[in-house]
């Protein structure tokens, strides 16, 4: 089934709702005491633990976009569910994160966010919605549309040379063995590019990570290729990567290959990581330094991984 423009305009309003009643709960349940519980997932402790608010915003989600499903034939891969594989039947699949970020939210701080996509067969993302609840802020995009922030046009400014640079990642990467020799590496980097210092980010969800990274241009966020099961999943990007692509800035794996974000075998992104940059001067940066730093690649144990 081919979707026309109309279509995507009236399927991303519906998603957009979605993410607003789900902010909503998330928003109802700060400061609150919150029932956590872990799950089988990848091999870090933010894919493994699930709260009650999660579970919350996942049924008022799937309950909002459940017509469009029967009127699109549209097949729903979503975090907390098993996965049904019909999203490699149907022409289109909801690719949702009913609540990205879940270890900001339980220890109240920013990083967490609703995200909500709309994938091809293909693996090519037609719409992005991420909604931060925290700062009341709607990030969304259609393929071929363009790129909005809270309903208006968004565009990347022009980065000047003078300004401060900031390298976005996981919590984890604090821990990783290449945390050194990569911020050593980023540092040389953006003097050769021009910039000023080097700023860090390494506390939120994968969502905000990639949104940051637009708000604080020029900025990067990656993560390497890992062995075990993680790096995030196919719900933890799909919704960034259709908003970089609009707004113009840059997004691939570590190899600068297109994000593959409907592969048959798994729904983690570990195997070619993932790479999100404000411009593609810096990620050719990026792919490079990832191709010299594989000579310290070892094996990552469960609290070094990326």
């Amino acid at each position: 089934m081919k979707l026309s423009t109309a279509d995507l305009l009236i399927l991303s309003e519906l998603a957009i709702t979605a993410a607003y009643q789900a902010g909503e709960i998330i928003s109802k349940s700060n400061n609150r005491s919150i029932e956590v519980s872990t799950k089988t997932g990848g091999s870090s402790l933010a894919s493994t633990v699930v709260t009650e608010v999660d579970l919350l915003c996942q049924d008022i989600i799937l309950q909002t976009l459940a017509t469009s499903c029967k009127t699109y034939a549209l097949a729903i891969l979503t975090e907390e569910m098993p996965d049904s594989l019909e999203r490699l039947q149907k022409d289109f699949f909801w690719c949702i994160d009913p609540l990205d970020g879940t270890l900001p939210f339980i220890e109240s701080t920013s990083g967490y966010a609703v995200s909500i996509a709309l994938v091809s067969r293909q693996g090519i993302p037609y719409i992005g919605i991420i909604y931060d609840p925290l700062g009341k802020t709607l990030y969304h995009a259609i393929k071929n549309y363009g790129a909005f922030k809270n309903n208006q046009n968004w565009t990347l400014p022009t980065s000047a040379k003078s300004q401060d640079f900031f390298f976005i990642n996981d919590r984890s990467f604090k821990q990783h063995h290449l945390f050194e020799p990569v911020l050593t590496a980023m540092k040389r980097i953006i003097t050769q590019l021009g910039y000023n210092q080097l700023n860090t980010i390494l506390h939120g969800g994968a969502a905000m990570n990639a949104c940051w990274g637009l708000e604080n241009s020029p900025a990067c966020y990656f993560k390497f290729p890992k062995q075990d099961n993680g790096g995030g999943s196919l719900w933890d990007y799909a919704a960034s990567a259709c908003i970089y692509t609009e707004i113009g800035a840059f997004v691939s794996d570590i190899f600068g290959n297109p994000l593959a974000l409907n592969q048959p075998d798994s729904t983690f992104m570990n195997q070619k990581g993932v790479l999100f940059c404000s411009d593609k001067a810096i990620a050719e940066q990026i792919i490079y330094l990832f191709s010299q730093l594989q000579q310290y690649q070892k094996v990552p144990t469960k609290h070094e991984e990326l």
